[in-house]
């Protein structure tokens, strides 16, 4: 609990938890209603994960495993990052109308 908000701080850092809005009264303005808060992942994924327990002891009891997972977690944190980058761009018109 002493380390809470540090490891929040890395996984917003990493990518892994972005800071993100969705409003779609800002849509209704003509507005892009996706707002991305985060800056850009400035640390890897294992930066933030191997700091957990639940993640560090597959290091430890499967470590190829474990390397092979985090590239491919690393590879979808990116993915996820630039998905969310391009949507911060695209007009209000881009973003179906919420019933």
């Amino acid at each position: 609990m002493t380390k809470g908000l540090d490891q929040q701080n890395l996984a917003v850092g990493s990518g892994y938890w972005p800071l993100l809005r969705y409003n779609p009264a800002l849509r209704k303005a003509g507005r892009n209603p996706f707002v991305l808060d985060s800056p850009r992942p400035t640390i890897k994924l294992q930066d933030y994960a191997y700091n957990e327990l639940r993640y560090k002891i597959l290091t430890r009891t499967h470590p190829e495993e474990a390397k092979y997972l985090m590239e491919l977690a690393q590879e979808l944190a990116d993915l996820r990052w630039n998905t969310y980058e391009e949507m911060a761009t695209w007009k209000a018109e881009a973003f179906s109308p919420i019933y």
